[in-house]
């Protein structure tokens, strides 16, 4: 404790790192942000969009840039991602911004910021062009988390010959999640054929009776096959859960990651 308030009194520390550091989260205008998220639980801390102003939305990225080198905004839209544009080249003009505008995610590193490397690849498949709002945040997350992916798409059970000319490939995997709407079939075949964990996630397309992801949530829950399932749209979730597998796995292999 007397270190960080050394450096505070110094200038080395804003208010703000070193709050994080003592009390693992730092107060702003948009909340609390949890700067001790990674190493409590493994997996990064990331801003959720949906119900938040671009003001809060901003602040929050620049003090998670500011206290951990890194901010994650899931399901941001145009005017947060330009607030939090903003703000960060007022506030940490050096920062470099990843932003895509299909999965909704924003990722913006620290010019000191050093990210981590797995000895793991985890595979992120899609049974159609509609999943991959969801199953490119669970790309994101898993990436953050420092793991090699192996994206798959479009290869949906209407056509499972597509599924089964690629499957020497997913062989190779240590871990899979398989994003599926409608009648969420594909994450069952998936895990049916491959000896590694499979995680589904079932995305909310699909209309009339059962739409909305809940037929697929649901014929993924009651799957005969040894496969984990995510809430309706949980890319984050699903991410994670892949990359603290991904995390075991690179230890296992003999690695400090």
């Amino acid at each position: 404790m007397r270190e960080t308030l050394e450096a505070l009194a110094a200038g080395e520390l804003s208010v703000a790192a070193a709050q994080a550091r003592l009390a693992g989260y730092a107060d702003n205008d948009g909340g609390r942000f949890d700067a001790a998220r990674r190493s409590r639980a493994g997996v990064p801390e990331a801003i959720l969009g949906d119900g938040k102003t671009p003001m809060e939305v901003a602040s929050l990225a620049a003090t998670a840039v500011e206290t951990t080198g890194r901010a994650i905004a899931t399901r941001i839209d145009d005017e947060q991602v330009a607030a939090i544009r903003r703000r960060l080249d007022g506030d940490h003009p050096e920062a470099t911004l990843r932003w895509n505008d299909r999965s909704n995610v924003l990722v913006a590193h620290g010019p000191n910021f050093e990210p981590p490397h797995l000895d793991a690849t985890i595979g992120v498949v899609t049974a159609g062009t509609s999943d991959a709002v969801p199953a490119g945040e669970a790309v994101a997350i898993a990436g953050e988390m420092g793991a090699r992916i192996y994206r798959l798409e479009d290869v949906g059970v209407a056509s499972i010959a597509r599924l089964l000319d690629r499957l020497e490939e997913l062989r190779e995997l240590d871990v899979v999640i398989v994003a599926a709407g409608r009648e969420g079939a594909l994450p069952t075949v998936v895990a049916g054929l491959l000896d590694m964990p499979v995680m589904g996630l079932p995305v909310s397309t699909g209309y009339g009776h059962g739409g909305e992801g809940e037929a697929a949530l649901s014929g993924m829950l009651q799957s005969c096959t040894a496969l984990s399932v995510v809430n309706v749209d949980a890319g984050f979730t699903a991410g994670a859960q892949a990359g603290l597998i991904a995390r075991r796995i690179d230890a296992a292999r003999g690695n400090t990651s």
